[in-house]
Formats: structure tokens, C-alpha cells, sequence
């Protein structure tokens, strides 16, 4: 049951976080005169890792211990660069894609 509600959560975070970086940078072409603040990335890369750590304590299975743990860099590289240089990768879209595809295929692989 726990790990049904962490995949839920995991789920929603990386899909959250998904549609904050493709929907943000076309909200800023619109003169609203927001800007864009790493801190939210920070704070959806901060709810990922607690939540991936959680889940793969106890993971029997490598290569999905692998796919959350290379999505959780792969996001952190993207949002450390953006937090020191003040540069965007790309590489944040892999990470999120790869964190929803880990918690489908985990929440697929129990039985709940």
C-alpha cells in the first residue's frame, strides 16, 4: 500500500513538473512580466528524490532502481545548471519522462 501511494505521488510530481517546464517558457513569450524561478524546479527535484529514494530502498529490480536514479540526475544536472549558471538544459524533460515511466512501470509491477 505504501508504495502504491509513493508511485501516485511520484506520478503526479514528475507529471507536475513536466507541465511546468514545457508550459512556463511559452508563458513567458506572453508579457505578463513573470520570471522564471529555479527554486520551483529545486522544490519538484527535492519531492522526486525523496520520493525515488523511498522507493527504491527495498527495489528488487536493477534497471528500475536504475531509470529512477539516472532520471534523478539527469534533472538535477538541469536544474544545477540553471540554479549556478543561469543556463536551461534540456535534459530536465528525459528526467521527468523517465520518472513517470519508473512510477507506471513500478505501480504496474505490484499487486495492489
Amino acid at each position: 500500500m505504501k508504495s502504491k501511494i509513493l508511485d501516485a505521488v511520484g506520478i503526479s510530481a514528475a507529471a507536475l513538473c513536466l507541465i511546468h517546464c514545457i508550459v512556463f517558457p511559452l508563458l513567458m513569450i506572453i508579457p505578463l512580466g513573470i520570471s522564471h524561478n529555479p527554486y520551483i524546479d529545486l522544490a519538484f527535484l527535492i519531492i522526486g528524490a525523496v520520493v525515488v529514494y523511498r522507493i527504491t530502498r527495498n527495489m528488487d529490480s536493477k534497471w528500475l532502481r536504475f531509470l529512477f536514479w539516472a532520471s534523478i540526475i539527469l534533472i538535477s544536472v538541469s536544474v544545477l545548471a540553471d540554479l549556478i549558471f543561469e543556463i536551461h538544459i534540456p535534459l530536465i524533460y528525459a528526467g521527468a519522462v523517465g520518472l513517470i515511466t519508473g512510477h507506471i512501470i513500478n505501480f504496474k509491477n505490484h499487486k495492489h
